[in-house]
């Protein structure tokens, strides 16, 4: 196996770990009923978000790295694009997730009682929304790397 072909296979692993994990985020705290479910669902969902941060950084490092041995992947389009859109997603985190995520965690924090608030629905709502849109991002990604169109 060559180095290249070491950096494929960490590539694809990572996408495996760290962004199927991604995908199912939102599943896991929709249908939570009380609050304490919906606590513990998002500890359950910031447990995988670790599993998402490293995939999603050796995904990054190694898809960057395969560039510089194979220099003409920043003449492909579909090459060009992927990581355009990769770190588009990626700033989503810190720019439009985390705000929006700020407020569901004080609630979670503060909240009294097992009933979940209204407020929250509504936020999380939002939140989702945009996680979404992430999502979607990511499988346009992965689209573009198997099927390498243009």
């Amino acid at each position: 196996m060559t180095f290249y072909e070491l950096l494929v296979f960490i590539h694809i692993f990572s996408a495996i770990l760290g962004m199927g994990p991604g995908f199912i985020m939102i599943y896991i705290v929709t249908k939570a009923s009380t609050m304490a479910e919906l606590k513990h669902a998002f500890a359950i969902r910031n447990r995988l978000h670790i599993f998402v941060m490293v995939g999603g950084t050796l995904l990054l490092i190694t898809g960057l790295w395969m560039g510089f041995i194979h220099t003409y992947l920043f003449t492909e389009g579909w090459y060009i694009t992927s990581l355009a859109l990769f770190l588009i997603a990626l700033a989503f985190g810190p720019i439009v997730l985390s705000p929006r995520s700020k407020p569901i965690k004080a609630i979670l924090h503060n909240h009294k009682g097992d009933e979940i608030p209204a407020e929250y629905l509504l936020l999380s709502k939002k939140l989702f929304f945009y996680e979404r849109i992430e999502n979607s991002i990511f499988l346009i990604v992965i689209a573009l790397m198997i099927l390498k169109p243009f």
